[in-house]
């Protein structure tokens, strides 16, 4: 996978007091928001190609990521080969074959996305299935129902109703918790490779549904209801959900997401439309 050239300034990987791995040559600099490394290193006296990663702000969560994959064994999870937690904690994890949906799709003119989708939702709904044992996930705002006074600065006073009768229980399970196609790889029309377990954990099934169900800016495919509903047909084969559940927790992640796209024009009022086609019910829940 093509990443960019060096965007900001970061910490030296060669610096770092590895024990198993060698970098030899940095490839790329993915975009996160931990440094992140492309590199070609030396381990077990071969050559291959991994992605270092190292934390960069408080309450990074790189030990998780590896307790977590540690317990993964599956070709599609990334293999840790070098970590360390003491000064500068780092993880090398071998690089998985592929690309995300959004390169293979491209403009997805027509819809060539939809016979990926039942594949991405049966791999979520596996996911919700591991008996892995973790931490609950750390609180996040979008976990939050909206207050009144972002929805008024948003112009959506006509959601506070909606939004006044929130799910009652969480159904808890295994979460990956950032399940989206930035973190999924594809390779000959198959999941290849799921990424970034930094916010895995115990948490809530149909919040974790939603995060990987709603449109981001900028992406082509999820548009529509055939691929939506392919979407739940897939996690429907290894997995229940509760359908009201998983449209609230999407309706609270399209109101975070207005609030920082607003050069968006079309993402927003894409959005704006699913608000409103879904809090005056005439969106069903899928």
């Amino acid at each position: 996978m093509k990443h960019p050239e060096k965007w900001r300034e970061t910490v030296d990987p060669f610096s770092l007091p590895y024990k198993n791995f060698q970098p030899t040559e940095i490839l790329g600099y993915p975009h996160a928001g931990n440094d992140v490394f492309h590199a070609r290193g030396l381990w077990q006296g071969k050559e291959v190609t991994a992605y270092i990663k190292v934390a960069r702000q408080k309450g990074a969560a790189i030990e998780n990521e590896v307790a977590i994959l540690s317990q993964l064994h599956s070709p599609v999870f990334p293999r840790v080969i070098d970590c360390g937690f003491d000064d500068t904690p780092f993880s090398v994890t071998l690089e998985l074959p592929g690309d995300r949906l959004s390169v293979i799709v491209g403009e997805n003119e027509t819809l060539s996305s939809l016979s990926y989708m039942e594949e991405y939702g049966t791999a979520l709904a596996e996911l919700h299935r591991l008996p892995i044992s973790s931490e609950p996930v750390r609180d996040r705002k979008f976990f939050h129902v909206p207050s009144d006074e972002l929805l008024s600065s948003l112009g959506l006073n006509y959601l506070k109703p909606f939004f006044s009768r929130p799910p009652q229980e969480a159904v808890r399970c295994f979460c990956h918790g950032d399940f989206h196609y930035a973190n999924i790889l594809w390779n000959e029309h198959h999941i290849s490779g799921i990424l970034d377990f930094e916010l895995s954990g115990i948490g809530n099934r149909d919040f974790d549904i939603a995060w990987a169900f709603f449109r981001r800016p900028g992406q082509k495919f999820l548009k529509t209801e055939a691929e939506q509903n392919a979407f739940l047909k897939g996690y429907s084969r290894h997995g229940v959900y509760d359908p009201e559940a998983v449209r609230f927790y999407m309706a609270q992640c399209y109101v975070y997401f207005l609030q920082f796209s607003g050069g968006e024009a079309e993402y927003c009022e894409w959005v704006r439309n699913w608000l409103k086609e879904t809090a005056s019910g005439s969106r069903p829940p899928q």
